[in-house]
């Protein structure tokens, strides 16, 4: 039987500890507080921290941030977006939640946090994944325990960090999916991942798109009987559906192959053949 999830149990789960001095909740001056320099999340959208801001002049903080002591001070856990929003609504003190946590266990709490609202872009949640395995040296089924997900859905993120940089951007400003992201890193060489992601950005491909783009190299090598012009109609005919393609001539006849890996690169395929007909038999 697997554990119980711990996204499901929410942060109770992490930082319960017994006795009264465990956790204690107390009024502090906002100045006393700084950054977790181990927050997974990098980016804080200024429309989003206003409306948190409007909120919190009204209501007050309805949540406690979570902190732990530290050179007099207080270090951020988790609840920066609330710590933020309340300078910007200008609180002099904010209810904070104290708890006794090493370094190893600030990433995890602040990772569990931001996951349960959605709060993580996807190039954040493959970094923060980055530092459990490398900063805790947990393996990936560990990691997948400890925040509630698939071992397979941390490692299909985790290999998100293989794209390059500007890839990495466009990700994370939200201007590709994540399903494009997988299609690019499906290409071996950086220079198609590079044109696949310009044509993304220029054309507007949709994922299934994206992956029918795809040309592969021939594996193996050519055909010593094939003419130039049947291996330069295979080329162009492999370039026009994104897949790989052969040629095999009998005698005066023979064959097209097409190749595919997936149920999507099938579909694509055969939307490309048969378009709008194909749709509606």
């Amino acid at each position: 039987m697997h554990p119980k999830n711990v996204l499901g149990r929410g942060l109770d789960a992490l930082i319960a500890t017994p006795g009264p001095e465990a956790r204690r909740v107390l009024e502090v001056e906002i100045h006393r507080l700084r950054p977790n320099p181990r927050q997974p999340r990098a980016r804080f959208q200024e429309e989003s921290l206003e409306d948190l801001a409007r909120s919190i002049s009204s209501n007050g903080i309805l949540q406690p941030i979570l902190v732990r002591p530290s050179d007099g001070s207080y270090e951020i856990i988790a609840g920066e977006r609330r710590w933020r929003a309340a300078q910007k609504a200008g609180l002099h003190r904010v209810p904070v939640l104290v708890k006794e946590a090493a370094d190893a266990q600030m990433l995890e709490l602040a990772l569990v946090e931001n996951l349960q609202r959605d709060d993580l872009n996807p190039v954040e949640e493959a970094r923060a994944y980055r530092l459990l395995v490398e900063d805790l040296e947990l393996t990936q089924e560990e990691v997948a325990r400890r925040v509630g997900k698939e071992r397979a859905t941390v490692a299909n993120m985790l290999r998100l960090l293989h794209l390059s940089e500007p890839a990495l951007s466009a990700l994370e400003e939200g201007r590709i999916s994540v399903g494009h992201a997988k299609a690019i890193l499906s290409r071996r060489r950086r220079e198609d991942q590079a044109a696949l992601l310009d044509a993304i950005l220029r054309r507007g491909l949709s994922v299934r798109e994206a992956e029918a783009f795809r040309v592969r190299e021939p594996r193996g090598p050519a055909n010593p009987s094939l003419d130039p012009d049947t291996e330069k109609a295979a080329r162009t005919l492999g370039r026009h559906l994104g897949l790989r393609v052969e040629i095999q001539r009998r005698g005066k006849g023979g064959r097209v192959v097409v190749s595919f890996r997936n149920e999507d690169e099938l579909q694509a395929l055969y939307d490309r053949l048969l378009g709008e007909k194909g749709r509606n038999p």
